[in-house]
């Protein structure tokens, strides 16, 4: 039966893993039998693969004592006796939590951030759990999170994000880590912040490290699995290793923030890869109108589609996330299009949020997932109206095309601007020559999409053509049915929808709403029209209270 499955979702299904050339999901998921989007396009290269065994497992270029060499002298002081007394007050604790722990004197920042680290070390390389999400350590985070508690004895609360340990994903630049997207040929990219680092950093938050993802966010190798890079090694899903699909691409982001391993975590996506790893994980994940969040000094995929987002456990979280990231940038052009005085502070209020009266349309195929329907009674339960609909009959015409032409320019535009200097490399071709050198270690998989990319021959005129037709496609496949049955959001599945919400640039937040007979960690999805981020968040807070649906995996605990 899991095979005939995997058959029909391979020949049919076109979402994350396939519309963002990037998400798996996982391949025993009910969801994953709907179709999602027509296309005229091969789309079996980026299609979802039903791996059972993988070719690497732990990493061939990066090991455990590397990741750990420049912090374990900070580390001996904190002991397994310190890290079961913090338990109790840290382990599956929101952010609002922890502060509030902090002002009790539970712990310092130190001790909080010590505490992630050594669950990091415990559980995450070489041994029977390992998940191989995180892929460095910043060296100096002991010493930033000193100053965090300097601040906050001083009354200098800058944001409620103060003192919390974030991982990034690594294809985002943070100084004093290299910034690799899971490649060889970037291992020694080490660059200043990105934008949203700065505004990270600005509030007051402590970045812990870097997460593991799929290798240039997935839009490289083709045939491999979800969470796989040369660097970071095989991704693994907590709920189950070499099991359960881990999500892509920002897999390391959605383990981490499952296990956790961090406060929060932060990923990207192009279309699914926050969406997707987050509802494989369990976890909230956000994401955000295209320009709400910045992209500077992130590798990108697409400047079309890129955004980075938050991966967190609760919706309060992700909210007070989005509240430290956003901001405008003058560096990227997305940015300057956002009508700012629009944006507000997103956890404001969220716990008084309502649902009552609001409509939401659900797609009729779905109504046979289990979980779903019994979602849809908790929304209903608390005053939403439900509306059955049909989907749109559009399709997404030259999705990868899209992405081989935005890529093969935005990669030598990061690479001159954003990228350490001492790297030579520029294009996609200067890395698939490099690859070739020492292929198993640097390409297992191959490098087809790459391929793929160089083999593009479309021109600046033929990409705004596809971008107008996507966009405009997108935007309708929404638009019609909210309009037509005065809908307020529509609701999906995982990351089903996420192509679509990609190219009509609107924002998608998945919330944990269960677990299938076989275990499998299921996402309701809310998508709204650009900018409401206010109010995905707040349907979704209503909803995750309502259900209590989310249960940490039980072997790191």
């Amino acid at each position: 039966m899991r095979n005939c499955l995997f058959l029909f979702v391979f020949l049919f299904v076109f979402s994350c893993k396939n519309a963002d050339s990037r998400e798996a999901r996982e391949p025993i998921s009910e969801s994953e039998t709907f179709e999602t989007v027509k296309s005229k396009d091969d789309l079996s290269a980026i299609s979802t693969k039903d791996f059972r065994e993988f070719k690497v497992l732990d990493s061939k270029n990066l090991s455990k004592e590397e990741i750990w060499a420049d912090i374990n002298s900070q580390m001996e002081d904190f002991t397994e006796a310190d890290y079961k007394r913090l338990e109790p007050y840290i382990l599956e604790k929101d952010i609002t939590y922890l502060q509030v722990n902090r002002t009790r004197k539970k712990f310092t920042y130190v001790e909080l951030v010590k505490f992630y680290l050594y669950r990091i070390r415990k559980f995450d390389r070489e041994n029977p759990l390992s998940l191989n999400s995180v892929i460095s350590i910043n060296p100096n985070v002991i010493e930033e999170a000193k100053a965090c508690d300097f601040d906050f004895e001083n009354d200098n609360k800058r944001h409620p994000i103060i003192g919390m340990p974030i991982l990034l994903k690594d294809n985002i630049n943070a100084s004093g880590m290299a910034t690799t997207a899971g490649a060889v040929a970037l291992k020694d990219n080490r660059a200043d912040d990105a934008f949203i680092v700065q505004q990270l950093k600005s509030k007051g938050a402590l970045i812990l490290g870097k997460a593991n993802l799929s290798e240039w966010a997935y839009f490289f190798c083709g045939d491999c699995p979800s969470g796989y890079s040369a660097i970071g090694g095989q991704t693994l899903n907590p709920y189950g290793r070499r099991i359960i699909d881990t999500g892509g691409s920002s897999s390391g982001s959605g383990v981490a923030a499952s296990a956790n391993f961090a406060a929060a975590t932060i990923g990207s996506e192009t279309a699914g890869s926050i969406l997707s790893p987050a509802s494989q994980n369990s976890v909230v994940g956000l994401k955000p109108t295209i320009g709400l969040v910045s992209r500077s000094g992130i590798v990108p995929i697409s400047s079309t589609l890129d955004t980075a987002g938050p991966i967190t456990r609760t919706v309060m979280d992700n909210a007070l996330v989005l509240d430290a990231i956003v901001g405008e940038d003058k560096a990227d052009s997305k940015s300057s299009k956002i009508n700012w005085s629009s944006t507000g502070i997103y956890f404001g209020g969220l716990k008084q949020a309502s649902i009552k009266g609001k409509r939401f349309g659900a797609p009729k195929r779905f109504l046979e997932d289990t979980l779903y329907a019994k979602a849809i009674d908790v929304l209903k339960q608390q005053g939403a109206e439900i509306v059955e609909i049909e989907e749109e009959q559009l399709g997404l015409p030259n999705f990868l095309n899209l992405l081989n032409l935005d890529m093969k320019k935005d990669l030598p535009s990061y690479m001159e601007n954003y990228a350490d200097k001492s790297i030579a490399l520029r294009t996609i071709a200067d890395v698939m020559a490099f690859n070739l050198k020492d292929s198993l270690k640097t390409m297992p998989y191959g490098q087809k999409l790459f391929q793929g990319i160089v083999d593009d021959k479309g021109d600046a005129v033929y990409l705004e053509q596809i971008k107008d037709t996507l966009r405009t496609n997108g935007k309708q496949y929404f638009d019609r049915p909210m309009d037509q049955h005065k809908l307020d959001g529509f609701l999906s599945i995982n990351n089903s929808h996420a192509a679509f919400a990609a190219v009509a640039e609107y924002p998608a937040l998945t919330v944990p709403m269960g677990y299938t007979g076989e275990g499998v960690p299921k996402g309701l999805t809310f998508i709204a029209k650009g900018l409401q981020e206010k109010q995905l968040l707040e349907w979704a807070y209503v909803y995750e209270q309502a259900s209590k649906a989310r249960v940490a995996p039980k072997d790191y605990n």
